[in-house]
């Protein structure tokens, strides 16, 4: 079984499947509700429950199923799954992929400065090529515009480590600029980061 890495931060909790895909989960807390996005069973639910109230489970990609519908089900919360909004939340929901077979809704936290992506953006190595941050490699050759702009200074990922602090949004704006000119070098590195 693989290894669970724990990030806390202010945001709440962030956890990360220490695998080649480093599947991330979150736990966000605020006024004292919490939400859990993009969750998988186990006891780190019980953990997120100690920031606050359950308030709901955020399915952000709908491939995504993890075990949201379960968890929401348990606690006895809504299970929105892709919203287009997230009602009595902070959040923005952002229509972040609308494509065939790809939906994916992206978090916006403008009082935190905060993004919560689920898939079009990673810093696990499958998608960065080396860089801290990566467009998904399916998405590459045209990236989806949508997460642009914001300026995060927070941004937690579906897949990978979180990035804090001045350069997050910068880091953004890099994996977007080199999105194209780095598919190459992100399909060299592929095998080796599998």
């Amino acid at each position: 079984m693989p290894r669970i890495a724990v990030e806390e931060h202010e945001l709440g909790l962030t956890w990360v499947v220490e695998e080649p895909i480093e599947r991330a989960f979150h736990a966000l807390a605020d006024d004292g509700r919490v939400w859990l996005v993009d969750p998988l069973d186990g006891p780190e639910v019980e953990a997120a429950a100690e920031l606050g109230e359950p308030a709901g489970v955020l399915q952000l990609l709908d491939r995504h199923n993890r075990d949201c519908a379960a968890i929401a089900a348990r606690l006895g919360v809504p299970h929105l799954k892709v919203p287009d909004a997230v009602p009595g939340s902070p959040f923005e929901a952002i229509a972040a992929v609308r494509i065939p077979r790809w939906r994916e809704t992206a978090l916006w936290w403008p009082d935190r400065k905060a993004l919560v992506v689920a898939e079009a953006l990673a810093a696990n190595p499958m998608h960065t090529g080396g860089r801290p941050l990566g467009v998904h490699l399916l998405l590459r050759p045209w990236p989806p515009g949508s997460l642009r702009g914001y300026a995060p200074e927070r941004l937690l990922l579906g897949h990978g480590h979180g990035l804090h602090g001045p350069e997050t949004a910068a880091a953004v704006e890099a994996a977007y600029a080199q999105s194209r000119r780095d598919l190459p070098r992100v399909l060299l590195k592929l095998p080796g980061s599998i």
